[in-house]
């Protein structure tokens, strides 16, 4: 199956190896383990740069609007007009097209306290983060403030790194493993958690109602949407 970029439409992608040993050791990846996960992070779109879990992403914002067009067309249509969008990181590709809207708010952790938003209930049409919950001590503390400042209906997308044959466990007792530098140090780059396939419980538990995976080069690249449908098209269904 011939990849496609949501961001830019470019099909022609490069690989490049991102992970090193104490981090495969860290994780104890399997050489298959480490393939994928190598690929999510380092199999690049030409044309725009965008990694595979950013096309994942990319994804799954563009099926919250609800159109299959590459996401730099779609922001240029105007199908995003109106949208207030919090991006916590930024991600290659994703965030430079989303930037350009004119209600787009970047925070970036832990700069901005995933655990405490600071914003009002119900703020923005479309939060998302990229590879950064895993850094947050309570992931689904984390997860409530997102659907918190959501409007009814609007969406959270995100990814994660997820080892797809194993369940979450927390890093709690286990020797520091850190994405990134491991000589800075720096707490942001710490990982508390190693998702696995549960992680879309964790997004139900933080209280949303609807959840939908989208993949690319399975099990590469996986984004996790999440929404509360409104209690009135609840009943308009029922």
């Amino acid at each position: 199956m011939t990849l496609v970029c949501s961001i830019c439409g470019g099909s022609e992608f490069d690989d490049n190896k991102v992970l090193w040993p104490e981090l495969i050791s860290a994780w104890q990846l399997d050489e298959r383990e480490t393939g994928y996960i190598d690929r999510q992070q380092g199999c690049q779109c030409r044309g725009c740069g965008t990694n595979l879990r950013g096309v994942a992403l990319g994804d799954a914002v563009r099926q919250a609007v609800g159109t299959t067009l590459p996401l730099r067309e779609a922001v240029e249509r105007g199908l995003f007009d109106g949208w207030r969008v919090l991006d916590v990181n930024g991600t290659p590709g994703v965030s430079a097209v989303l930037a350009g809207l004119p209600f787009y708010e970047r925070g970036d952790f832990p700069g901005i306290d995933l655990h405490a938003l600071t914003h009002e209930d119900g703020r923005f049409d479309l939060v998302i983060h990229s590879d950064t919950l895993e850094h947050v001590a309570h992931p689904v503390l984390a997860l409530e403030q997102c659907r918190r400042v959501l409007r009814p209906g609007r969406r959270l997308c995100f990814t994660a790194p997820i080892i797809v044959d194993r369940l979450t466990r927390g890093r709690a007792g286990l020797p520091p493993s850190w994405h990134g530098d491991p000589t800075t140090g720096a707490d942001d780059l710490l990982v508390h958690s190693e998702f696995g396939a549960d992680l879309w419980t964790y997004v139900l538990a933080a209280g949303f109602t609807d959840v939908a995976l989208n993949q690319v080069d399975y099990p590469c690249g996986i984004a996790i949407s999440a929404w509360n449908t409104p209690p009135a098209q609840s009943e308009a269904q029922a």
